[in-house]
């Protein structure tokens, strides 16, 4: 059940009227950030929560605060004022060891894939697991586990610069579930692959969630990643939010002007397509 709706001015809209069943895997409570010498907040008053085992998306031009939002879950960014909690413990609050812990549980995969050139596609995802001290014994084991998982098997001994970008990310997806996390952080996991290979990645990052009961959040510029991926998004512009809610609902009526720009070059394409489909049909 979502509240009815705001007005434009109103900077969150559809938020659940219910209280949660259970307290939420990750909460921001009114989060802000700002850099030394910068002229303006990357971030302002973010409060919101995501729930256990929800695609949850946060979509924003360039400079929207994006991935200084994503990076406070796993501390890889630090808050100037508010909280951020993960399964109700506040990030903030952990020491040297128990933030070891939490980046264990928290996966991450990167736009431009971060692996080691030097290093084989084994290698590169056995390596957390060494950082960490796991045995030598458990490392093949899980490694080929996951790159089974991935699709990359047979691809063990080979090196990145032999590796398609789609084949590289896979890597990617199977380095960051090692540690079995609970959370898997995507930033702009997609926005270096072409549309097919978009396709293919975001198909997989579903079954990986369904299999393990994954909480993904995707950061992306991209509306047409988020409707085939998230259960709900959130708009970001100029470091607040400026729309909230499913994504099906957003899409069919957008509130916020960030949200409706976002959408034009999607609307576009979808009509495009679908004009073509017409002239087809006409031409038999």
């Amino acid at each position: 059940m979502t509240t009815p709706r705001q007005p434009a001015a109103a900077p969150v809209t559809r938020l659940p009227t219910a209280a949660p069943r259970e307290i939420a895997h990750i909460t921001f409570d009114a989060l802000g950030k700002v850099y030394p010498g910068a002229s303006s907040a990357a971030l302002h008053d973010v409060s919101f929560a995501v729930q256990r085992g929800e695609s949850f998306g946060i979509i924003g031009r360039s400079g929207a605060g994006k991935s200084t939002l994503l990076r406070t879950i796993n501390a890889l960014e630090v808050p100037s004022e508010g909280h951020v909690k993960v399964d109700g413990v506040d990030v903030a609050t952990l020491d040297e060891n128990a933030l070891v812990g939490l980046r264990q549980r928290v996966g991450m995969i990167f736009q431009h894939f971060n692996l080691l050139s030097a290093k084989t596609v084994f290698e590169n995802v056995a390596l957390p697991l060494r950082v960490a001290g796991v045995p030598k014994a458990q490392i093949a084991p899980r490694v080929n586990e996951l790159l089974s998982l991935v699709g990359l098997t047979g691809k063990a001994d080979a090196y990145p610069a032999m590796l398609s970008g789609g084949q590289k990310q896979r890597v990617g997806i199977a380095r960051a579930l090692v540690h079995r996390p609970e959370i898997l952080l995507c930033d702009e996991a997609t926005s270096a692959l072409d549309p097919e290979t978009t396709d293919a990645i975001l198909t997989l990052l579903r079954d990986v969630q369904r299999e393990f009961g994954l909480t993904v959040v995707l950061i992306t510029h991209d509306m047409g990643v988020i409707h085939q991926a998230c259960d709900r998004v959130l708009v970001l512009d100029q470091g607040r939010i400026a729309e909230l809610g499913p994504v099906d609902e957003v899409f069919a009526n957008p509130l916020a002007e960030a949200t409706r720009a976002l959408l034009r070059p999607l609307q576009h394409a979808w009509q495009g397509r679908a004009a073509g489909v017409a002239a087809r049909q006409r031409a038999v």
